[in-house]
């Protein structure tokens, strides 16, 4: 998934940070509400990960601000506002999950698979198709019942199609997945690393539509 994590605490921002890039998500964070809306406006996001009290202004206006305008990317809203009446403000205005600070990072790990999930369609962390078998909270693959290694980078665009059965992944939304990771994307990356998978996965388990982009096969 690809992340926009709103935070301006340096300390929480670079623990989350590194926590997400560890369960193999890219991950962009900015520290302002008038940055996120920059980073909203020219980036696809799977997931917002939301402060509420943020140098210029609050978090629940700008999240009434994304629902008004038909932004229905999932949101889990991260504060030290722990009220009861605080967390019905937030999910009243949109928010699927609320997170209170100080929270445990694999809790936070959780939190944002349970999320992924749910947005999805399948709220069940474990998919079959064939010969494999996907967890998508553990983020590990088997194929005939015996593991198969991936690469962070190859997760990351793997995951992508089993979180969007049968829907067509273009070129460019793929590499919106790898845009956190240090390396440079190349103009092949991605044809790099379906032609990896399908080594690892089977020939059939991403099919190409020339000229439009991949879709989840049938291994």
């Amino acid at each position: 998934m690809r992340v926009l994590l709103i935070e301006d605490d340096d300390v929480l921002g670079a623990a989350v940070h590194d926590q997400i890039a560890a369960d193999g998500h890219s991950l962009d964070w900015v520290r302002r509400l008038d940055a996120a809306r920059d980073a909203i406006a020219v980036a696809a996001y799977d997931l917002v990960l939301l402060d509420l009290m943020l140098p210029d202004g609050r978090g629940i206006p700008f999240l009434k601000e994304l629902r008004g305008g038909g932004d229905v990317t999932p949101v889990i809203i991260l504060t030290a506002l722990d009220q009861v009446s605080d967390r019905i403000e937030g999910l009243n205005a949109g928010a699927d999950d609320y997170l209170v600070k100080p929270f445990d990072l694999a809790e936070l790990s959780a939190r944002i698979g349970s999320v992924a999930r749910r947005y999805s369609g399948n709220p069940n962390p474990v998919v079959t198709l064939g010969p494999l078998e996907i967890d998508l909270a553990a983020r590990s693959v088997r194929k005939d019942g015996k593991p198969v290694a991936l690469t962070a980078r190859e997760w990351v665009l793997f995951e992508a199609f089993v979180q969007r059965p049968g829907q067509l992944l273009s070129k460019a939304q793929l590499e919106e997945r790898l845009y956190s990771f240090d390396t440079e994307i190349e103009s092949n990356t991605i044809e790099v690393h379906v032609s990896r998978l399908r080594k690892k996965l089977g020939r059939s388990a991403i099919t190409t539509e020339r000229g439009l982009g991949y879709r989840l096969g049938a291994p």
